[in-house]
């Protein structure tokens, strides 16, 4: 074989290329490099949503920033796209791309805990489990998000939050530092007084100005117990447990959160069997203080009416950190839309509610994610991240393993989307955006946009990371869709 085969032979618009550069770049690696042909390239080409299914044609799998470093001037030099994989968690797919090169960065997953200073350098291939069994051991964390399988990576660069952002703020409040592979190729080391302007865009502005092979974050005291579960009500008595809610949560401190979820009852321990598959509405109660403090703050929401289930109490952090892992396995497929909201009003409740009973499959969910508190005290034009006013996050879940289902699940989730739109701030988080949402970047980066855009021009004019929700230069190559780019 004398030449570097492109995987399906598809037109690639790229010129082929000899083997003797591919075994070059091997050879420089101190990863593996994976191709077409390897037996384990249909694993490593997986990603969590089952929705996606490219095939690139090379990846890295990278050990160091200098692998990072060569493999990209070996995709810049010879014309293909790039993506990049932290945990592949993503939505839209954007940790693989067709006939291009995947960085694969989920080999470097070393975290050191600094326990005197209070300070985690984190590399950026871990999971928010990984992050957290290193900083539970001194009684430490970083406000992550609520799935142990999602890469710490790409939460971060979207802005992050989870059970403790209302008391400690986003993830990305609590970066100090990141070290950076940028589109030429430069490795910088970027935070409030070096490169500062990319520290400013890396908190919130996604992949979009280079390669974060590492971070650096502020830790703060949790746990190792909190005080947490869940409060489970038949879907029919929503409306009275969401008014409940509603008037309560508003009055919540800053280490307390619930969240609400709409969905068919799991097969959990803690929910009797007869309740199993039947539609229920979910309140996930989390509170960072004292076991006596976490009772009393909680106890309106879990006096309303006869729960099915009642399992508030305490437990250990980490544990908790896992508890909507089963939820959210990999290898169903998912189509998300998401609303940011300033308040639950009866009538957003009417349609949650009713999108709920209509859900096609049982593994479909709506939950309502509590904001605010911390992450509204920063000013809108401090971080990338603009959407400091919302209280709640919306997102609508569609979530199946049948492609026979893609009709009916997509079209049941983009319903529930343009009913609640009148009831929306119109702002989005980055994160929950899918593949097929490009106009809605603006939107997700609100006031921001514009600063995002001369950003990108001065860190990346030719668009080199675009498998993402791209913020576009004014000259660049366009978004994802028009992935591979015209070849020579």
């Amino acid at each position: 074989m004398s030449e570097l085969k492109v995987p399906n032979d598809e037109p690639t618009g790229l010129t082929p290329r000899v083997d003797a550069a591919v075994e070059n770049l091997r050879a420089a690696l101190r990863g593996p490099l994976i191709g077409p042909d390897d037996p384990s390239y249909d694993e490593a080409r997986t990603v969590w949503n089952a929705m996606i299914n490219r095939r690139p044609a090379l990846i890295a799998r990278c050990r160091r920033s200098a692998d990072v470093r060569t493999a990209l001037r070996f995709a810049r030099d010879h014309g293909f796209p790039v993506a990049v994989r932290g945990g592949g968690h993503n939505i839209a797919g954007t940790a693989v791309c067709d006939a291009g090169m995947v960085l694969d960065l989920s080999l470097m997953r070393a975290v050191h805990v600094d326990s005197r200073r209070c300070v985690a350098h984190v590399e950026a291939g871990c999971t928010l489990g990984d992050v957290d069994f290193a900083t539970q051991a001194f009684g430490l964390a970083v406000p992550t998000g609520i799935n142990s399988t999602t890469g710490i990576a790409g939460l971060t660069l979207g802005g992050g939050f989870g059970w403790l952002s209302r008391r400690h703020g986003l993830t990305i409040d609590n970066l100090i530092s990141a070290d950076v592979v940028t589109a030429d190729g430069s490795l910088l080391h970027a935070n409030e007084n070096e490169h500062s302007g990319l520290f400013w865009g890396l908190g919130g502005g996604g992949g979009n100005f280079g390669v974060v092979t590492s971070f650096q974050f502020q830790l703060h005291s949790v746990g190792p117990e909190v005080v947490a579960g869940l409060v489970i009500h038949p879907l029919e008595k929503a409306a009275e447990v969401l008014r409940v809610y509603r008037e309560h949560a508003t009055a919540l401190p800053d280490h307390s959160a619930v969240w609400v979820i709409l969905r068919a009852a799991p097969p959990l321990p803690s929910i009797p069997a007869a309740w199993r598959g039947r539609n229920v509405v979910m309140l996930a109660a989390f509170h960072s203080g004292s076991s006596d403090e976490g009772d009393r703050i909680l106890l309106p929401f879990r006096s309303t009416g006869t729960p099915i289930a009642d399992t508030i109490g305490p437990r250990l952090y980490t544990v908790w950190q896992r508890e909507f892992d089963p939820a959210m396995l990999s290898g169903a497929r998912n189509f998300w839309k998401s609303h940011d909201l300033a308040v639950l009003t009866s009538d957003a409740v009417d349609v949650l509610v009713r999108h709920a009973e209509r859900a096609p499959t049982p593994q479909c969910t709506i939950f309502v994610g509590q904001v605010g508190g911390a992450i509204s005290r920063v000013p809108p034009e401090r971080t990338a991240y603009p959407h400091r006013a919302a209280s709640f996050k919306v997102n609508i879940q569609a979530r199946w393993t049948e492609p026979g289902q893609d009709d009916a699940c997509v079209a049941w989730a983009r319903a529930a989307f343009e009913e609640l739109t009148p009831h929306a701030t119109g702002g989005v988080y980055v994160n929950f955006l899918t593949a097929d949402e490009a106009e809605r970047v603006t939107a997700a980066y609100g006031v921001n946009h514009e600063r995002l855009v001369r950003l990108k021009g001065e860190y990346d004019p030719a668009n080199v990371f675009r498998m993402n929700q791209n913020i576009r230069p004014v000259s660049g190559p366009s978004t994802i869709a028009s992935w591979p780019p015209p070849g020579p």
